[in-house]
């Protein structure tokens, strides 16, 4: 008997937090999704997520927020050894966003997408083996699939279908959490120290002691090192710190991905790379999906433009993003004159004009787009 062929809209390669979440909203606008995953790696991640106002929203569109441990963002306060006065960041109507754990957010969407027979685990596809004109064998059945999402982090390579352009980086970057005296009072920092930006962000917890950090260099720092710094700017605020667990490290590698196949769309970090300095890489990803699902009431998924448009929708922001990342750290890691007056017009500008501000607050809540 002839092998029957399952016919979908989408097959996402990937079920990290970004591929789990588009299977979710595609299959909310009534496409036929299908995610597949090579392993469970990703839910061992013990680390924290940074989730603006605009991603909160969308969690809340499908159903997770409610279900997630998180800790709001009431202010951001920014501070370097420049300027005296620090940018202090806040919204009277809502908080600016809020901290969950990874895992949390990943094991809810899994399971949703496993409720709904979804996800298909221990799966490992080669992209360039792939031909969307002939069925697809997953799990002793054949599918059909109409677009390809790729979201499988940042470690992919170029070849003929696609180009990845790298920009070069030194940086590592270093995540921890740590217990404190003194209440966080729901306050982010983003503090430019001599040799790299280092952010201390509320954690999610009973009470309001335990905190979170990351701090990227590309001067080699020891543990030691790292967390007499960390002590050196924040035992005013937080009072006595105890570190815990290990810390992490991982070196940054900024990249923007394109495609020459009409077929195969990018997500999340698989789709860009920048330097976490803004703090915002996975709210990229989260508009990401919003651009690919608001495109899809506007044109057919079958329509042969349909991946250059997200593309081209997609790459303003993007390279706003890595342009702008890469300058703040260019302009801190040198202690020229014209460097230092630099930052500092910018934050003057900042400080005084209240519509420059207010854009730059809009920005980093997820509320104000470029496109």
């Amino acid at each position: 008997m002839k092998n029957k062929i399952h016919k979908y809209d989408f097959l996402i390669i990937g079920a990290g937090l970004i591929g789990a979440l588009a299977g979710l909203a595609l299959t909310k606008k009534n496409f036929k999704v299908l995610v597949v995953e090579k392993n469970n790696q990703s839910l061992l991640d013990q680390r924290t997520l940074a989730v603006n106002a605009n991603s909160r929203d969308f969690l809340n569109s499908l159903g997770l927020w409610r279900k997630l441990i998180n800790e709001p963002i009431q202010n951001i306060i920014i501070e370097d050894e420049i300027n005296i006065t620090p940018l202090i960041f806040d919204n009277a109507k809502e908080s600016m966003g809020s901290v969950i754990f990874n895992k949390d957010l990943l094991l809810k969407a899994r399971n949703q997408l496993k409720k709904n027979n979804l996800l298909i685990e221990n799966v490992e596809l080669d992209i360039n083996k792939i031909d969307l004109n002939q069925a697809i064998k997953l799990k002793n059945k054949y599918y059909i699939f109409s677009k390809i999402v790729l979201s499988v982090g940042k470690n992919i390579t170029s070849n003929k279908q696609f180009k990845k352009s790298t920009f070069t980086s030194h940086h590592k970057s270093y995540v921890g959490f740590f217990n404190h005296r003194l209440n966080h009072e729901n306050k982010a920092y983003e503090i430019f120290t001599k040799k790299g930006p280092l952010a201390v962000l509320p954690a999610p917890s009973a009470k309001k002691y335990l905190s979170t950090f990351i701090y990227s260099s590309k001067a080699p720092i020891k543990t030691i090192e790292l967390k007499n710094l960390i002590k050196k700017y924040f035992h005013k605020t937080h009072g006595q710190l105890f570190f815990m667990r290990e810390f992490k490290s991982f070196k940054i590698s900024p990249h923007l991905m394109s495609s020459n196949n009409k077929n195969i769309i990018f997500m999340g970090d698989s789709l860009r790379s920048i330097h976490p300095v803004a703090g915002q890489g996975w709210n990229l990803g989260i508009k990401d999906i919003q651009t690919l699902t608001e495109l899809l009431d506007q044109y057919s998924l079958e329509d042969n433009n349909f991946s250059e448009i997200y593309f081209s929708r997609r790459k303003i922001e993007n390279c706003a993003y890595l342009a702008f990342t890469n300058l703040i750290n260019s302009l801190y890691e040198s202690d020229s004159k014209i460097n230092q007056s630099i930052i500092n017009l910018g934050f003057q500008s900042l400080l005084k004009f209240d519509p420059i501000r207010k854009i730059f607050i809009n920005q980093a809540m997820g509320r104000f787009s470029l496109v």
